[in-house]
């Protein structure tokens, strides 16, 4: 096979490479910047322009070569390309062509615009490697538009009570899309550190984001309510959030189109937002590429 399926991920042994290896390796292939697919350790990494920043903030010093989407790349007769997959900035879909035989690595994508990622790209191939994170019938979203419509019309209650409205979502991506989402005539939007670092990184790059502040010990915990504070995850439950009273409490992600994971999560609301592609969109984005055999991973397979 062109790719081979091995405990360090995807494998093309005829270009000694790999694609979003998940243990350190000569060569990889790094599809976008999230954590589960861009690891430290690599000792050469090659990734869309678009992504570099943004890794070498995660990363630190790494050894990264960079190529625009589009451009072929030639390893031991092996052409690789980067295609926009519509999911975070800089996220591609690698194309690997040998001998007349073409396989796509989707990475993780989404086929809705969000304005802020280079859309999908839909590429013909023998064979596609497709992600599936929500790959069951019930991972099906609504039109963006009304998520950020009921996002907005949550803060304005939450303002109207005098209640501080925290969002939970993914520092890279998710919180920049909602961030381009949010009505900022509402009030003042404030961030947690990892979300401000990452937008600094972006807004470095020329993506344009609403003006933001940043959360800090400075800040009078009286100067919250009625404002809406983007955080991170990982702070749920935590004492960073003790400053901020009274509370509300919402997380966007397509995970909350379980009832059980927004009780497990312990939030007021939960809005159905995902950057991964729906059951529908996993089957259109699969039939697009006329591919005769489809692999399945990262999710429902």
């Amino acid at each position: 096979m062109l790719i081979e399926f091995t405990d360090r991920g995807l494998y093309c042994p005829q270009a000694d490479v790999y694609i979003d290896p998940w243990r350190p390796v000569p060569k990889a292939l790094i599809t976008h910047g999230h954590s589960d697919h861009a690891r430290w350790g690599h000792q050469a990494y090659l990734a869309t322009e678009a992504a570099a920043p943004v890794m070498r903030h995660r990363l630190g010093k790494i050894k990264l070569q960079t190529v625009a989407y589009g451009r072929t790349t030639t390893i031991n007769g092996v052409q690789f390309s980067f295609h926009p997959a519509g999911h975070i900035p800089g996220s591609a879909q690698i194309r690997v062509a040998y001998q007349g035989e073409v396989w796509v690595a989707s990475g993780d994508y989404k086929l809705e615009e969000d304005g802020l990622s280079e859309p999908f790209e839909p590429l013909r191939c023998h064979t596609f490697i497709t992600e599936s994170t929500f790959g069951l019938p019930i991972y099906r979203w609504a039109p963006q538009a009304e998520v950020y419509a009921d996002i907005n019309d949550w803060w304005r209650a939450n303002q109207a009570a005098g209640k501080v409205s925290m969002l939970f979502a993914y520092a890279l991506g998710k919180a920049q899309r909602l961030l381009r989402a949010l009505d900022p005539d509402i009030g003042t939007i404030y961030t947690h550190g990892a979300v401000e670092n990452t937008n600094e990184v972006l807004r470095a790059q020329g993506i344009s984001l609403p003006q933001t502040v940043r959360v800090t010990k400075d800040i009078s915990p009286k100067d919250y309510p009625g404002n809406l504070v983007l955080a991170v995850p990982s702070v749920l439950g935590s004492s960073w959030i003790k400053k901020f009273k009274p509370l509300a409490l919402g997380y966007a992600s397509g995970w909350m189109r379980l009832r059980g994971a927004r009780r497990r999560r312990a939030v007021d609301r939960g809005f159905i937002l995902s950057d991964h592609a729906d059951w529908p969109g996993l089957l259109q984005a699969i039939k697009a590429t006329g591919a005769e055999r489809v692999f399945v991973t990262h999710g429902y397979t």
